[in-house]
């Protein structure tokens, strides 16, 4: 089957991230920062140019300056010619007195954008997740089964899906179910130890969702939601299919037998297990296939820096990400991700931690097992993640110990500075 020739892309990037605090205190969930230069954004935005997906609307809402400012650097440049586009779209009240009350009515508000560029095919993907996608072979399996609304589904066992939007799927893959966070998750044909949970990625044919968001404006009672409401209707007239994420293929695949990688970061334990990933020999993310490359805003960052070679003063970092312009001046990092221009005076001790774009870390710090957030300045001796009831005292401290460095009012504007 031809590949259609106008996709219309929204992303959904007006998330508030709340189990993300502090992070999310000044940004929404997708501006977040990830893997030493990049933004959750990033992932979604770079699978959709690779995939050859060049008409994208990014629906923003909650503290979308950050994000707003991102997709200016860093995005628009990105693609041209005619029809191609990626424009940031503020919360405008276009229908209706108020702002989004959930995913399905934010694409409701911009049904005209819809309208106005006649797609054959409408790509609806959440911005919050760490993952590769070739979004191509998702569009070309909703075509050829004869869908009218897709979502993707990652497998997962059983007794894990509970926590999720959970689809049954016959073996043609057509939706029969869509339970949301059930107690007894159903099985998927052939493999009942395993269920479908959905990735909240969605194929629409347009006219099928222009309906089917406008009864769901029309339904005093709905939640308005992809997931809660407008795909249990589909279900019942049998229009929905699941697209299955694990025999997604991307080129550049540096290992036959690398999985298709999807990581929802939505607690600060999954953002700092998925960061710290990225130091390892074979991390489950690689973010060096130049075959499908993660975008970014580019800067003039000089290269990163270690320097001093002395005994107790000697700039080094061992199974770490070092971003550019970092300058390592006698620090010492281990099982570590720096983000860009990062200052580590001499003596500075900092292992198992995420370090945010421009933290300046002074004489004899030692930090372990936490995440700075940009802009921090930690003085000279300080210790972090060394003596718990003293850090709740300061700073956060998650359930399981990861301490979280805030960036203060005052200072999270602030621009990149140079070292």
């Amino acid at each position: 089957m031809a590949y259609p020739r106008r996709i219309l892309a929204f992303v959904m990037a007006g998330g508030r991230g709340e189990r993300l605090d502090p992070l999310t205190r000044y940004r929404t969930k997708p501006a977040v920062p990830f893997g030493a230069r990049y933004r959750i954004i990033d992932f979604v935005l770079s699978n959709l140019v690779n995939s050859g997906i060049h008409a994208i609307y990014v629906l923003t809402q909650y503290k979308a300056q950050s994000v707003l400012e991102h997709i200016q650097m860093g995005w628009t440049s990105q693609v041209a010619g005619r029809d191609n586009f990626i424009h940031a779209v503020p919360a405008q009240m276009q229908v209706g007195k108020g702002w989004y009350r959930g995913t399905s009515d934010a694409v409701f508000q911009n049904i005209d954008l819809v309208q106005q560029y006649d797609p054959d095919v409408v790509v609806i993907f959440a911005a919050d997740h760490i993952y590769k996608m070739n979004i191509r072979q998702m569009v070309e399996f909703h075509l050829e089964s004869g869908s009218k609304a897709t979502l993707a589904c990652l497998p997962v066992p059983r007794e894990e899906a509970t926590s999720f939007g959970v689809v049954g799927v016959d073996r043609k893959y057509r939706v029969t179910s869509f339970l949301e966070k059930p107690a007894d998750p159903p099985g998927m044909p052939g493999k009942p130890d395993t269920s479908y949970v959905s990735m909240g990625n969605y194929v629409f044919d347009p006219k099928v969702l222009v309906e089917s968001l406008r009864a769901d404006d029309a339904d005093a009672d709905s939640q308005h939601d992809f997931g809660r409401n407008i795909f249990p209707i589909l279900t019942e007239t049998s229009q929905a299919y699941a697209y299955d994420f694990s025999k997604n293929r991307i080129p550049g695949r540096a290992h036959e037998d690398e999985v298709a990688y999807w990581k929802d970061v939505g607690t600060i334990e999954t953002y700092f297990e998925a960061n710290l990933d990225l130091k390892n020999v074979r991390p489950q993310l690689n973010l060096y296939n130049w075959k499908w490359p993660i975008l970014t805003s580019n800067y003039n960052d000089p290269p990163a820096k270690f320097v001093f070679d002395d005994n107790g003063r000697r700039g080094m970092a061992v199974q770490s990400v070092v971003s550019p312009g970092c300058i390592l001046a006698g620090g010492y990092i281990k099982d570590s991700v720096l983000g860009r221009n990062v200052f580590l005076d001499e003596g500075s001790d900092v292992q198992d931690s995420i370090i945010l774009d421009n933290v300046y870390i002074g004489p004899g710090c030692r930090i372990r097992n936490t995440i700075i957030d940009k802009n921090v300045r930690i003085e000279a001796g300080e210790a972090v993640g060394y003596d718990a009831k003293f850090d709740r005292k300061r700073y956060f401290d998650s359930e399981s110990g990861i301490v979280v460095v805030p960036k203060s009012p005052e200072t999270r504007e602030t621009r990149a500075r140079g070292y």
